[in-house]
């Protein structure tokens, strides 16, 4: 993750833990109120833990909102994971990344994962589209989220990263499913596709959130150019916050 963060920002990497007052920081300085913030686990892969969130968490309960996440090798630890953290942790979302376990969101390990967060109602967040780090994009296709979400009606998908290049699959299946979204972390606005801010403007105002996936992009810099885009007060609203504050059921 750390070699991912200076090929794509070119910067150094941090040789301290970096603290959670910085990220506030961040947040103040682009006009954030509140951000989500997640833990990284996958198979053998354990970088940022649930724990270790909660405790970010607990710092600035008013600014940070905590997002887990699970190894799905293990069926059973994941779902008693899951519940421990939403009804312990009071996690508001469950995020898995398929380029970090190697398979596409279809097979068969994601599925325990599935069936607790819509029996927790809490939305399951992942990646859509190329990785930045050097592993295959192939299993971040977002046609993959079809079938989950046929198999899922109930479960609310959050595809991060705006499915680029295949974005014009994102929004196909975000149409077609009333709840999969797409969420736009790690892209500037300025880099929006031109077919999802068109998007934004129509049918889609209700199913894109905004994110900025810090440390690599500061929230700031994600919305710099964002007025270039056209919205009205009411699109900027639901993609600012009010999609957010629907979708993960936040007060």
């Amino acid at each position: 993750m750390f070699e991912s963060l200076r090929r794509w920002t070119k910067g150094t990497v941090p040789d301290a833990e970096i603290p959670v007052a910085a990220t506030i920081a961040a947040m103040d300085a682009g006009g954030i109120d509140k951000a989500l913030t997640s833990a990284w686990q996958a198979p053998h892969r354990d970088m940022i833990s649930n724990d270790e969130v909660a405790g970010f968490v607990a710092e600035y309960p008013d600014r940070l909102i905590g997002v887990g996440s699970v190894d799905i090798s293990k069926p059973m630890e994941a779902v008693r994971e899951i519940r421990r953290c939403v009804e312990e942790l009071g996690f508001k979302a469950i995020r898995v990344l398929p380029w970090l376990c190697e398979v596409p969101p279809t097979d068969r390990r994601f599925y325990p994962v599935y069936v607790a967060c819509s029996e927790m109602d809490v939305p399951f967040c992942t990646q859509i589209g190329h990785t930045g780090p050097l592993m295959p994009s192939e299993v971040g296709r977002p046609i993959y989220l079809d079938q989950v979400a046929i198999d899922f009606p109930e479960l609310k998908i959050v595809g991060g990263h705006i499915g680029y290049p295949w974005t014009d699959e994102a929004i196909a299946v975000a149409t077609k499913h009333p709840n999969v979204y797409i969420d736009t972390s790690a892209y500037t606005a300025e880099r929006y596709p031109p077919q999802l801010v068109q998007y934004m403007k129509t049918n889609g105002r209700k199913k894109v959130l905004f994110g900025s996936n810090y440390p690599m992009i500061m929230p700031g810099k994600c919305l710099n150019t964002l007025d270039a885009l056209g919205l009205d007060g009411d699109n900027k609203a639901l993609f600012l916050s009010e999609n957010a504050k629907r979708v993960f059921k936040l007060d």
